[in-house]
């Protein structure tokens, strides 16, 4: 069974409309108690880091997310769910995240080093390019996926890049490994895009179901 975190931020509709699509039995809380019995865990996310981190600290959620991972089930981040899995962001100030990932969440600049103006948020249609293996994107298409976001994950280390896009810099699209290589994040929408998005969302749910944990 997969669980989906419902921390009052996330796109929870949509994710709850995929999983049934993919005929996935699946429970969406709050309650850490209810959480626990899941074999994965996805971690949606719509708006500011801050304001998620404060729910999830107030909630207890973000220690039993530290918990969750750290008794070897799996995690997928969507969108700002994805930018709450690494160290920190600069969004509104300097606010810590959950850590799992080394990196830093920064804004689109909105002018690229030649002094080309493009318009933020990133939103729309962009191809991913797969930079490694992993078992999240076995028997994934390198096709094309639904990006909104304004802000943008500069990881420390390049080898949690799975895959990556392209909107003026490199957008890392997503990512996996680490210390925590059952620990996945995905900047777009994977219940918004297509085929792709619902490759990835059925591969994560076998990840969960099969208890594979390595990236």
């Amino acid at each position: 069974m997969i669980g989906v975190v419902d921390y009052g931020m996330g796109n929870l509709f949509s994710v709850q409309k995929a999983l049934e699509r993919l005929d996935v039995p699946h429970i969406v809380s709050e309650d850490p108690v209810e959480l626990e019995r899941a074999n994965g865990l996805i971690l949606p996310g719509v708006g500011a880091f801050p304001d998620a981190m404060k729910r999830l600290n107030e909630t207890g959620l973000s220690s039993f997310l530290v918990d969750f991972v750290e008794s070897g089930r799996p995690l997928f981040g969507i969108c700002l769910g994805m930018q709450l899995l690494f160290t920190e962001s600069e969004e509104f100030g300097t606010h810590i995240g959950l850590g799992f990932l080394p990196g830093r969440v920064v804004k689109f600049a909105g002018k690229t080093a030649e002094g080309q103006s493009y318009k933020v948020p990133h939103m729309g249609w962009n191809r991913l390019e797969f930079q490694r293996e992993s078992s999240l994107t076995k028997d994934v298409d390198e096709g094309y996926a639904y990006f909104v976001h304004s802000y943008v994950v500069e990881p420390e280390n390049r080898d949690v890049l799975v895959a990556t896009a392209d909107y003026y810099r490199e957008v890392p699209a997503v990512v996996s490994g680490g210390k925590y290589g059952h620990v996945f994040g995905a900047q777009f929408h994977p219940e918004k895009s297509s085929t792709v998005g619902m490759q990835l969302l059925k591969r994560f749910t076998q990840l969960a179901n099969q208890e594979v944990t390595r990236s």
